[in-house]
Order: C-alpha cells, then sequence, then structure tokens
C-alpha cells in the first residue's frame, strides 16, 4: 500500500512536470506566431502608407523610424534582411548590432525558400536562455517577396516555474498526508491480518503428536484465514482418528508380543520339568536302596524351575504395573544407600554430594530403579575383571536431582544403544530384558530423564535426573 502511493505520487508529480514543459513549448510558440503576425500587420500598414516605391531597395528608407516605433509597440527585436540574407534594418541599437548575424545561413534561406508556410523557426539556448527566432518572408501588395522579417523572442519561464514548483510542493504535503495515512492503516491491517495469523502460528507450535491438541478458534478473519483454520483443524480431527487407532494397534502388538514373550520364557523351564517327570516315572523304583535321594533330586529339579517361572511372572508383573504417583518428599541420599545396602559386592562405592538431598519421589519405585541399575552395572562387569567398580553419585543440578551409576564393564555396542529401554531387549544369557524398560518407564513417570554414555570394552554411565520438588 505504501510502495503504491509512493509510486502513484511520483507518477503523478512526472506527469505533471512533463505537462507543465509542453504547456509552456506550446505558450511561447502560440504567443511567438501572435507577434509575428501582429507585426507583420504593423510593417504592412507601414507599406501601404509609404511613399518610397515597395522594393527591397528601398526598405532601409521606408522603416527609418518605422521599425523602432513598430519594435516598441510589441516589445520585440525587428531585423529585416534581403532576399539574399543580407541585415538591411534592425531595431537594435547601432553599438549592439556588431553581435548580430550580418547574413542569414544557406540553411534558414533553404528553409523559408522550401516550407509550404515559407516561414521558419530556430530554438537555441544562450547562458541558460532559450531564445526563438521566426524568419518569414514580406511581400509587396502583390505578393512579391521583398524581404524576410526576423522576430527574436524570449522564452521567459519563470513564471511556469513558480506555477510548477508551488503545484510540486503542494502535491508533495498531499502526498506526505497520504503515505502517513497508508502507513497507519497498513499497520493496522496488517496487525488485523498477523493477529490471525499469530494465533495460528501459536497452535502450531504448541502441536505435539503425542498430546491431544486442542482447535484453533477464531472469531473473525477473511476467507483465506479461515480456509487455512479449517484445514488445520481438520488435520486435528484426522490426527486424532488416526492417533486413536495407532493407539489400539500398539496395545494389540504390545499384547501379542508380551504374550509371546511370556509364552516363551515359561516354555523354557516347563521342558526340563517335563522330562524331569518323564525321566522319573521310568526310573522309579520302590526297592531301590536310593529312591530318598532320587525323590529328593527330583523335587529340588521341580522346585528350581518353579522358582524360575515365578521370578518370570513377577518380572512380567512389575514391568506391567505402572507406578503410582505417590510422590513424598524424601531424602534421596538415605534412600540410595539403602537401596545399595543389599548389595554384598564390595567394590560398589557410593558418593554423594551432601548428607542430605531432598526431593519429591516414590520411596520404594526410586529403590527400584537405584537397585536395576546397580544390577545391570554389576552383570556388565566380566567375572574375569581384576578391578571391578561401580561408583554410585547422587547430586543436585538446578532444579533437578541426580544420580549416575557408572561401572567399568563391557560397555554397549553402537548397534545396541538405540535398543537399551526397549523391553524384552539383552544382551545376557539370562533375564528377559525388562529393567531398564521399568526404570525409564519410572522416571519418567515423575517427569524425569534417563541418559548414558557408553564406550565398549570401558564402561557406562547411566544418569538419572528429575525435579526437586
Amino acid at each position: 500500500m505504501i510502495l503504491l502511493v509512493l509510486l502513484a505520487s511520483i507518477l503523478i508529480a512526472a506527469v505533471t512536470i512533463y505537462q507543465y514543459h509542453e504547456e509552456a513549448r506550446e505558450y511561447h510558440a502560440d504567443r511567438l506566431e501572435r507577434k509575428e503576425s501582429a507585426i507583420r500587420r504593423s510593417i504592412n500598414h507601414v507599406l501601404d502608407e509609404t511613399s518610397f516605391e515597395v522594393i527591397t531597395e528601398k526598405i532601409p528608407f521606408i522603416f527609418k523610424d518605422e521599425i523602432y516605433s513598430i519594435a516598441n509597440i510589441h516589445g520585440l527585436q525587428i531585423n529585416l534582411y534581403d532576399l539574399e540574407g543580407q541585415l538591411l534594418k534592425s531595431s537594435k541599437a547601432t553599438l549592439q548590432r556588431d553581435t548580430l548575424n550580418q547574413c542569414l545561413s544557406a540553411e534558414v534561406l533553404n528553409q523559408i525558400t522550401n516550407t509550404a508556410e515559407h516561414r521558419y523557426v530556430i530554438k537555441n539556448e544562450t547562458n541558460g536562455k532559450v531564445f526563438q527566432s521566426s524568419y518569414s518572408f514580406i511581400t509587396d501588395d502583390k505578393f512579391k517577396n521583398i524581404a524576410i522579417l526576423n522576430v527574436p523572442y524570449l522564452q521567459d519561464d519563470d513564471i511556469f516555474d513558480r506555477e510548477l514548483n508551488e503545484f510540486l510542493l503542494r502535491l508533495g504535503f498531499a502526498y506526505l498526508i497520504m503515505i502517513l495515512a497508508a502507513i497507519v492503516l497498513a499497520y493496522f491491517i496488517s496487525k488485523y491480518i498477523t493477529r490471525s495469523l499469530k494465533t495460528i502460528s501459536d497452535k502450531m507450535n504448541e502441536f505435539r503428536l503425542e498430546k491431544r491438541n486442542k482447535k484453533i478458534e477464531i472469531t473473525s478473519s477473511s476467507v483465506e484465514i479461515e480456509t487455512l483454520v479449517k484445514s488445520y483443524n481438520g488435520m486435528i480431527d484426522e490426527l486424532e482418528e488416526s492417533a486413536v487407532q495407532l493407539a489400539t494397534s500398539e496395545r494389540e502388538q504390545a499384547w501379542r508380543e508380551m504374550a509371546k514373550q511370556v509364552a516363551h520364557e515359561i516354555k523354557n523351564p516347563l521342558t526340563p520339568m517335563r522330562l524331569s517327570v518323564q525321566s522319573f516315572q521310568r526310573k522309579f523304583d520302590p526297592e531301590d536302596e536310593n529312591i530318598n535321594q532320587k525323590v529328593s533330586e527330583y523335587s529340588n529339579t521341580l522346585i528350581q524351575q518353579i522358582d524360575t517361572m515365578s521370578s518370570i511372572a513377577s518380572a512380567f508383573s512389575n514391568f506391567a504395573k505402572m507406578p503410582a504417583q505417590q510422590s513424598e518428599e524424601l531424602n534421596v541420599v538415605h534412600v540410595v544407600k539403602l537401596a545399595l545396602d543389599i548389595f554384598n559386592e564390595n567394590y560398589i562405592r557410593f558418593e554423594p554430594e551432601a548428607e542430605e538431598i531432598i526431593a519429591n519421589f516414590d520411596r520404594t519405585q526410586l529403590i527400584r530403579v537405584v537397585t536395576n541399575l546397580v544390577k545391570n552395572g554389576i552383570q556388565a562387569i566380566p567375572e574375569d575383571s581384576e578391578n571391578p567398580k561401580i561408583e554410585v553419585r547422587v547430586f543436585t543440578d538446578d532444579d533437578n536431582v541426580n544420580i549416575t551409576v557408572e561401572d567399568n564393564g563391557s560397555g554397549i555396542t553402537d548397534e545396541n544403544k538405540l535398543k537399551v529401554f526397549e523391553p524384552k531387549f539383552t544382551t545376557k544369557t539370562s533375564g528377559m530384558g525388562l529393567g531398564l524398560a521399568m526404570v525409564k518407564n519410572i522416571v519418567e513417570t515423575y517427569d524425569g530423564s534417563i541418559t548414558f554414555t557408553s564406550e565398549y570394552e570401558k564402561g557406562t554411565i547411566f544418569t538419572v535426573a528429575f525435579p526437586k520438588q
């Protein structure tokens, strides 16, 4: 809008300047022609009243004094040339006549002779001033050419220039007001437009795939903005429908995977139990003197496999059970120390930043987190390690409480780093791979995070961070 107003002002100013120049040119051309016609009438009147013979040779005598009167009446200089271009008489003072052309050029004579009007106008500029000189024939009563009339004319454009400057000044003020008005109007229009766009932008920035997104509600807007809002709201509806379908599909897939995992883990102890029962049936002999020992071995085998199945059931139960957010204010240092007391390994070191670090967390869940991380560290250290080490630290950072568990075990390979927190992923020969997935679930429930850094064959550091309040 501002650019259009500015371009319009420049265009109108250019057209105005051009129009003024054209009007000035036409005015001077018409004025010179009128002056020349009036002078010609005065010359014809003198020729009609003279007692001299009206011929070229008598022109200086005929207009000896009259040429000054005519020039004075019309306010213009008058020069009379013969048909060969020689100066005959001039109204210019004698002392100044040396600057006057005493003879006309061949071009002027040819133009006068060859044009239909027998008139020729020359325009030139001297010392910043524009002059026009008209040349035409003077005839006797029989229309015979007897002399050439030259009327020099000074173009005085001061009046036009003053009018043009005044007009441009007024035009400038008018367009300055228009530009200021356009700026104000453009500002409010842009605010009106961008207000709706800002609302849409904020909603798009708040958009998250993992949560329910609100629709955009705008009471008044343009058709384009309304179309954009409808498209966004339609996308929200489609995403919510897709999210529901995806969640349902993921739940079904998760249950299928869980069922397959449970079935697989249960089948493992069932097979040796079946073999033990079959073997006992074949070899059972009441008369055998070692029957009591065999029954005892058989019973121990069954009990061991039953304990394995029980641990499997407990592991899946703990993983499936979402931790309830029963936050309580507790001393994290004290709780972590309690969790470490159950381990007999003498290479576990505990280094708290302070004796007391208070935070809101569930005591039982915090113990589960520490226990699982330390157990993973112990299992990651090879049995033939000469200098095993597990270091547990508790410290604060800004508004968070941090717990790190560092080991010098075998580390995690690059290909396994993305799978660490996936359920049922494990690199050990035993276990279901649910420990770290459960820890991640607990920590994120309390708005925390768990990360790790690891170097293969050097060790791993797990870091748990959660808010103090």
